[in-house]
């Protein structure tokens, strides 16, 4: 679906260019957000493949009239990296370390490198960058140069611009720059550089401004609004020219290199989580912490601790650390040796006594101290921190917290005034904040909840606004503390520093980018914060009424939820990280914005409401869109907010497939429980395509299976002799016997069987009718809803009964599962559906939870086991119970190998569109781990998907964990296993 809006420039970049040149309706929507609550559409966007490329993109957009906005993870909050313009995406390609100096605690990066990848380069050298912000795990250096970013820990390491040496950049006229430190009498540039002028006047200007400077900008850490004309004031002997480019938000040049100052990595810390009674308290308490001397003073609010609770994910740290019910807990951070650490946590113990704060105490003098020493708990602590603008964002109404005076940062002895006051401007407006971040610098991160779509609220929105940013400029404050100026608050510049600032600010635009190439309207001239046309729900935001197949019930908007559900994502990019969790599979395999979580439910809202042509949503484009979408379901859990992108795909999926029908692929994927009794019993005849190379060629010309790999081999499917067996009086388990295990690899089933006898279990193997049951997933993967319900209802029928009697029902595939715990529900949306929700089991929760200690008598297998982790077991918080099962085996030492999703996917790594992908993710991580294990070395996974891939990707043979246990209980007999 393309739409030349410059054909002249389109046309030009695809010949120029070997990098992704993106002028569809669908891409360019995908980059028309950030994490800021507006949307503009680019005319364009580019991801070149090198920096030369960047730099000739943007000679071509000039010559074409067309100003270019430089984008890197696009988790920017105040719209920075959104504009009616040719986007320059830094991050796909142009991600390289080019000189690192270990010495000298210096390094060299392309703009578009991702901070936590940096670090994690830098970490084998005793070495970080150490502006540790809460996006690092995908904002890139370009994007946090271009905003002056600060971390947490600015009370010791500061700010960007102090940790930024240098910067070589392309100017507007063409030319390059290297902008670094320089003489006050400028002796050190040549008189032939262009550089010489520019840095004449610069320093010109300081020195005219120098007193106003004095006099306006606030005298607090945290001030990132304007160009920093303060950096270039009279009698400075620190003069750098990279200082005018950082914090510029890409409107004065393109950064081509950047050069970092480095600093050793934190050794042990100690943190002091101080309980408060009483919210006021904690901000005042704030101004006699930090002279204790610590890295880190962070709020977590009372609100944001009630969200916390309620994800999965932070639920056990909040249950480890939060005492009681506290109106707020700061997290005061020392980075000391030990005995100072434990001194000074002493000393943090004393002084809240001081304070009038004790345990023993009621009301607001209640709180203490809860120390933490051990750093898995502290790293667990800062997940929670770093991810409070999520956790803020997890709220499903349609009102939701806004960011636009959450950057406002005052002196430490009015930030309990400051607050209180603030508070008191929300209760005006009708609205109300949630509280977090740096109390150590005074700069809290306070949204209130709105929802923009309503006129009122936008109004109310200004009202906040010019209220709270009085409040701040009367304590002397900053209104702009490190999110940035952008739409949001570059409008309140004059208001701020005053018109003569205002004008000098302009000058400097001026001197640098005089027609405008470079993101403009930010900083300067820029438009009204509240102007509804640049909103992401604007005036003409509508949805369009569609009947979905899912339960959306908890969600507000049109398909009976399904908008709500999908505007749940806020855009913050945490879908984007590369090195940690699962999601997102796919971005880590192609780095494509079309395929992250994030960018896919911008498509689906923008489809949703029209802004992506006629039925968008049932389109090819759609399809291209979540392709690569594996249902991991690693959103449902890592998305702080919830974005459940596999249920999502089922529903475009269910409408394509009643709009079109089934291709050949689809079909035989989707149906594949219906005719597996007939191709098992065919099995030789079938199983001739993986030995008759001219087969499965044809297979894949006409059914899309790539001929590249083997397809699973039918075997005689698995039959017990009884439908009961065990003891009478014993233990009581239903087996879910499903339908890739069945036909598949029919020994884990009987594995499973085996230990369960071995435990004294009476075991139960329930049928419906001739036709074995099945969870309904590979219907749900083909969108045929109706018949994955039927299915999901035999499932019901036959399993009510014993979930009826508290009977846990227990299966070995987790994607079949764990349907019942998930989707089946959402189904049905019966009492019958959600009671057996509440007793399916992975067979390992069983054996952990269920089964009394010592049931199993167990004997060694091996000495080393390496684990995989099926997706779905990661979303659903049970690879606990996977590695203590293999922990019951004697002797056998068991590591878990930190992965993403294997690739293979259900039948997503035999796609013939799709194999490439499929190995590149197998590939990032699990693939060479499996083939660095020594030979006796059991590779445990118990996804049937993660066995196939294992096994075509690295040659080796991975089991199920029923299979080792019941090696383990045949070892314990002495007896072979079979």
């Amino acid at each position: 679906m393309s739409e030349t809006v410059v054909p002249g420039l389109e046309r030009r970049l695809r010949a120029e260019l070997t990098g992704d040149v993106m002028f569809d309706r669908f891409n360019r929507g995908r980059y028309a957000t950030d994490a800021s609550h507006y949307q503009i559409m680019p005319l364009g966007v580019v991801a070149p493949r090198t920096i030369e490329e960047a730099n000739r993109a943007i000679e071509i957009a000039k010559h074409e009239g067309v100003c270019v906005t430089a984008r890197g993870g696009g988790t920017s909050q105040c719209g920075q990296t959104i504009n009616t313009s040719l986007v320059v995406d830094c991050s796909k390609h142009l991600n390289k370390v080019l000189e690192l100096d270990v010495a000298g605690r210096r390094c060299v990066v392309e703009p578009g490198i991702v901070l936590d990848e940096l670090n994690r380069a830098l970490k084998a050298h005793g070495l970080w960058f150490p502006v540790d912000i809460s996006t690092a795990s995908r904002a890139t250096i370009g994007g946090m140069t271009a905003n002056n970013s600060c971390g947490a820990r600015s009370l010791r390491y500061g700010n960007t611009r102090e940790n930024v040496l240098s910067v070589d950049a392309l100017l507007a006229d063409g030319s390059m720059g290297h902008f670094g430190p320089i003489a006050s009498d400028l002796s050190d540039i040549p008189e032939t550089s262009a550089l010489k002028a520019l840095a004449r006047d610069l320093l010109a200007l300081g020195a005219r401004e120098a007193d106003t400077v004095k006099a306006r900008f606030p005298k607090v850490q945290r001030r990132v609004g304007g160009y920093n004309l303060d950096a270039f004031a009279p009698g400075r002997n620190d003069f750098n020219l990279a200082h005018i480019l950082v914090g510029s938000e890409g409107t004065l040049a393109f950064s081509n290199r950047i050069e970092l100052k480095l600093s050793p990595v934190l050794g042990r810390r100690a943190v002091g989580a101080v309980h408060f009674g009483s919210f006021h308290a904690a901000m005042d308490a704030a101004q006699h912490i930090v002279k204790l001397g610590p890295i880190a003073v962070e709020l977590i609010d009372r609100t944001m601790l009630g969200l916390a609770r309620d994800i999965a994910m932070f639920q056990p740290t909040i249950a480890a650390v939060v005492r009681g019910d506290p109106e707020a807990i700061l997290f005061v951070e020392f980075g000391e040796n030990d005995p100072e650490n434990a001194r000074r946590l002493k000393q943090l113990v004393e002084l809240i006594g001081d304070l009038g704060i004790s345990w023993d105490k009621s009301g607001a003098h209640q709180g203490g101290v809860v120390e933490v020493l051990d750093p898995a708990l502290q790293g667990a602590i800062t997940e929670v921190r770093t991810a409070g603008l999520n956790i803020m964002m997890s709220m499903k109404d349609q009102g939701k917290p806004v960011s636009f005076v959450e950057d406002c940062a005052v002196p430490l002895e009015h930030l309990a005034e400051y607050t209180a006051k603030l508070t008191e401007v929300f209760e005006r407006n009708g609205t109300r904040g949630t509280w977090y971040a740096h109390a150590s610098v005074g700069c809290l991160h306070v949204r209130p909840v709105l929802n923009l779509r309503l006129e009122k609220d936008v109004k109310a929105m200004r009202a906040i606004a010019e209220e709270a940013f009085t409040l701040v400029r009367h304590y002397k404050g900053s209104h702009s503390g490190e999110h940035g100026d952008g739409i949001v608050r570059s409008e309140f510049h004059e208001f701020m520093f005053g018109p003569q600032l205002a004008r000098a600010f302009e000058e400097v635009k001026d001197r640098f980018d005089p027609k405008g190439l470079f993101n403009p309207g930010k900083i300067v001239r820029a438009p009204k914060f509240d102007d509804r046309k640049l909103l992401r729900y604007g005036p003409n935001y509508k949805p369009e009424e569609i009947t979905t197949q899912l339960d959306w019930s908890a969600y507000p908007g049109a398909g009976q939820g399904f908008q709500g559900a999908i505007e749940m994502c806020n855009n913050n990019g945490a879908c984007r990280a590369l090195g940690s969790g699962v999601m997102c599979p796919s971005y880590r395999a192609t780095r494509e914005e079309k395929d992250v979580t994030r960018g896919r439910a911008n498509t689906l809202r923008l489809a949703l409401t029209g802004q992506l042509g006629a039925d968008a949503l049932t389109s090819d484009a759609m399809e291209e869109s979540l392709k690569l979408c594996v249902s991991c379901k690693a959103c449902r859990r890592e998305c702080p907010t919830g974005v459940d992108m596999a249920r999502m795909k089922i529903e475009v999926q269910a409408a394509r497939a009643a709009k079109f029908g089934l291709s050949l692929h689809d079909w035989l994927v989707g149906y594949l429980p219906r005719y597996a009794p007939v191709a098992s019993s065919l099995r030789y005849f079938v199983n001739l395509r993986n030995s008759w190379g001219w087969l499965a060629r044809l297979l894949e010309k006409h059914a899309g299976f790539s001929a590249r790999r083997p397809l699973p081999a039918w075997r005689r499917p698995f039959k017990a002799p009884a439908v009961t067996l065990g003891p009478s009086d014993g233990r009581e388990v239903v087996l879910f016997a499903d339908t890739f295990n069945r036909y598949f690899e029919p020994e884990n089933l009987e594995a499973a069987v085996a230990v369960f006898l071995a435990a004294g279990c009476r075991v139960h193997l329930p049928q419906q009718g001739l036709r074995p049951l099945c969870c309904g997933r590979t219907f749900l993967t083909a969108g045929k809803i109706d018949e994955a319900r039927h299915e999901a209802q035999r499932c019901v029928d036959a399993l009510a009964p014993f979930a009826m009697r508290g009977i846990p029902i227990v299966g070995l595939e987790p994607s079949c599962l764990l349907t019942f715990r998930d989707e089946i529900p959402a189904l049905l949306r019966t009492d019958e559906a959600r009671r057996i929700a509440g007793r399916a089991l992975m067979f390992e929760e069983f054996v952990t939870r269920e089964l009394a200690a010592g049931a199993l008598a167990l004997g060694p297998v091996a000495k080393r086991a390496l684990l995989h982790g099926h997706c779905h077991q990661k979303s659903f918080d049970v690879m606990g119970a996977v590695a203590d099962a293999l922990k019951l085996v004697p002797d056998l030492a068991v590591e878990t190998v930190e992965t993403s999703c294997c690739g293979m996917a259900g039948a997503f790594g035999y796609g013939a569109n799709t194999v490439d992908v499929s190995l590149r993710m197998g590939e990032l991580s699990l693939l060479p781990a499996v083939r660095k294990a020594p030979a006796d070395t059991l590779v445990v996974a118990d996804g049937t998907s993660c066995r196939h891939q294992i096994r075509d990707g690295a040659g080796r043979e991975a089991l199920h964990v029923a299979r080792i246990l019941a090696m383990s209980v045949a070892a314990a007999r002495q007896q072979p296993y079979i």
